[in-house]
């Protein structure tokens, strides 16, 4: 039996063969303001690609003894691994795309590091400082290319979906990359898979060589959702704020598969975003689509967004079901609205510049007892900010699920406990319910239990 674990030395690619002495020493240092703990949870889970597990403990206790080092050489940099997973390997050589993708973890610690939080150049107590950051991360990350087109469609969904609903994503993916349009997505497995293997098959039918395949995605989810070995592009950004606003920054329309709670999380959040007065003009294009077997969760959803943020809310999307050629045929011709758009009104193709989100959407949300239970969810407040506060619950359930650090807090002091308007609690005990009965919880560990109580 083949040894399950590598030692192996590399080179990084992507223009961080060369680092400074006080870079590597904050990279090697565990201790206060050092990156190393967050640089091996990176490194881990890029190299532990395509994992069947999305209970982060379970992978970092395998690899309890997984190291890394660097060695300077007059070449530059090397980086040295012990105990790495062997299935990032072939015949004894990392294969070249998760080599790239160890290249941006490198990348993105040192630079979020150093140029937006340390060097207080970026006022992130302000909406615009954020948004500010936001771009010098993506655009440090080589994103933002030129020429620039409207072509970028984010999918959203689950990573504990059913081989039927996988095998849709990737369907869809396929029509969209037969009309040349490239995708991101958090770059875990899933729903966030399958889209970027059909735009491979899409693309190379249409000759189309430089297909992009973004995937982004932040410290605290991405051991559970390790990046798959398609995404080109990876980027990760410091938090789950940041990380949505650079989804719907960047990209120019968004398709969601069926998930659970997380994808719950991003709707929301994007609905609330559209729901802002000052975009109430602007086209997004938002679709909700997956195979028949999939009805079921788009219907609750659905309802639950109407009885919570009303009709207006669902005028800014569709829900297509089972008809992957339509979701493609209609995400392209909305593009054209939204290239339209932006000609009219001067902005850039590759930010959305004008798109406004509040500090509500911006302010990166810890999910702790005191925190979930204070959560203002009533009717009694503004469309948006109800959407932000759902949006927070729904993260708040995510981070119980997936993040080992809150998983230990709530086996220590209990589950979360959710409170706000008899009503919307109801619409809510109803919505968690389903995703319960639908088995789109959680892969890992058996039955389902869970992190909150409704009172």
């Amino acid at each position: 039996m083949a040894d399950p674990f590598v030692d192996a030395e590399v080179w990084p690619e992507g223009g961080l063969e060369i680092l400074s002495q006080f870079e590597v020493d904050q990279l090697q240092s565990s201790g206060t303001g050092g990156l190393y703990p967050l640089l091996r949870r990176c490194m881990l889970a890029v190299l532990n690609s395509d994992s069947h597990t999305d209970d982060a403990r379970v992978l970092l206790n395998t690899y309890r003894d997984f190291e890394v080092g660097f060695l300077r050489q007059d070449r530059g940099l090397k980086v040295t691994l012990r105990n790495a997973p062997a299935e990032a390997f072939v015949d004894g050589r990392m294969i070249r795309g998760t080599r790239e993708l160890l290249s941006a973890v490198l990348r993105d610690i040192v630079f979020t590091r150093n140029e937006i939080v340390d060097s207080k150049r970026f006022d992130l107590e302000t909406s615009d400082g954020v948004t500010n950051a936001v771009f010098h991360i993506v655009r440090n990350a080589r994103l933002l290319t030129l020429p620039a087109r409207v072509n970028l469609v984010v999918c959203w969904g689950g990573h504990a979906i059913s081989r039927e609903e996988y095998d849709y994503s990737k369907q869809v993916g396929y029509e969209l990359g037969l009309r040349g349009l490239n995708v991101c997505t958090g770059c875990g497995p899933g729903a966030m898979k399958g889209p970027m293997k059909g735009a491979t098959i899409g693309h190379a039918k249409q000759r189309i060589g430089a297909g992009r395949y973004v995937g982004i995605t932040e410290p605290g989810i991405i051991a559970a959702e390790s990046p798959n070995p398609i995404v080109n592009s990876l980027v990760i950004m410091p938090d789950m704020e940041k990380r949505l606003e650079a989804f719907v920054r960047v990209g120019h329309g968004i398709i969601v598969f069926p998930g659970g709670v997380g994808t719950a999380e991003e709707i929301l959040y994007l609905l609330g975003v559209l729901m802002h007065p000052d975009n109430r003009d602007m086209p997004f294009p938002l679709i909700m689509t997956g195979p028949a077997s999939a009805e079921p969760y788009f219907r609750k959803i659905d309802e639950f967004v109407g009885a919570t943020l009303g009709e207006a809310a669902r005028r800014r999307y569709e829900i297509v079901i089972d008809d992957s050629r339509k979701v493609a045929r209609l995400m392209n011709g909305n593009l054209g609205e939204v290239l339209d758009f932006r000609n009219e009104h001067g902005d850039a193709y590759f930010f959305n510049w004008r798109l406004k989100i509040d500090d509500d959407f911006q302010r990166p949300f810890i999910a702790t007892h005191a925190a979930m239970r204070n959560l203002d969810i009533t009717e009694d407040l503004p469309t948006h900010e109800l959407a932000a506060n759902l949006r927070r619950v729904f993260s708040g359930i995510v981070s119980g699920n997936v993040r080992e650090d809150t998983a230990a807090t709530i086996e220590r002091e209990g589950p979360f406990e959710l409170r706000g308007s008899r009503r919307i609690m109801g619409l809510l005990d109803g919505l968690l319910g389903e995703f319960v009965a639908q088995h789109r919880m959680k892969i890992s560990r058996g039955d389902y239990e869970p992190c909150y109580v409704i009172k």
